[in-house]
């Protein structure tokens, strides 16, 4: 069984995951970051509906926010149609709607865990700034952002590995196109049901583990070293 020579459609799932995983992260930043100041620091009527909605697709089978997504913005939904007829940007059955469908999926990891990171930073400290006259925008990013940060960090790197996991929202509404949709994930399922594909599938499979345990690690590291800057104890050896 050969495990280490990957062939040119293995790396090109890979290289699509990776690059979904990286935009995926990219978007939903400063969305989730804001919903989560919103529901941390602010009572708002709806705010439980907003919290409930945000934390849906956790709950839901994942490809129940695919075919809605499908619904929405394929070629005939309501959104897709508008965006085909009048600008010709076509989101359905591409790379960006697999973005799309990960950013959906990973948003509630996002905003969970910073949620509670900011929810942690101390009220009195942002009290004291707006003492000293800092307006509310700069109190966010000179004092809410700094210290929640390894929690946001926490949040960012939960989100990039649930999008190189994605399956279901995905195949749904992108499909299992290759070179076009076709993620690790999909590759995996796509060689299971082939003949002989048990040996690539498998090389898919602790390549996935690899990613992920890879990008977990990092992501503890580099948040050791911003609550050691911070000046907070991580609690662990």
């Amino acid at each position: 069984m050969d495990l280490i020579s990957f062939t040119s459609a293995e790396i090109a799932a890979l290289l699509l995951s990776l690059k979904v995983a990286f935009w995926c992260t990219l978007v939903i930043a400063v969305p989730g970051i804001m919903i989560a100041w919103l529901l941390a620091r602010k009572d708002f009527l709806g705010k439980t509906l907003l919290d409930s909605l945000v934390h849906l697709p956790l709950v839901l089978p994942p490809v129940v926010p695919g075919f809605i997504l499908l619904i929405l913005l394929g070629n005939q939904g309501f959104l897709g149609k508008w965006l085909h007829d009048i600008f010709g940007i076509t989101v359905a059955f591409t790379w960006v709607g697999a973005v799309i469908a990960s950013a959906l999926m990973a948003l509630p990891l996002m905003v969970r865990s910073t949620r509670l990171a900011i929810s942690l930073v101390d009220l009195r400290l942002e009290d004291a700034a707006k003492t000293l006259g800092a307006k509310p925008f700069w109190v966010f990013f000179t004092i809410t952002l700094p210290l929640a940060f390894p929690g946001i960090l926490t949040g960012l790197i939960l989100a990039f590995s649930r999008s190189l996991g994605e399956f279901g929202a995905t195949i749904t509404f992108v499909g299992n196109i290759e070179g076009e949709t076709r993620t690790l994930p999909l590759a995996i399922y796509t060689y299971t049901q082939i003949p002989g594909g048990d040996v690539p599938a498998m090389r898919l499979v602790i390549l996935s583990i690899v990613i992920a345990l890879a990008a977990l690690y990092c992501g503890d590291l580099l948040e050791r070293k911003m609550q050691k800057r911070l000046g907070v104890h991580h609690g662990r050896d």
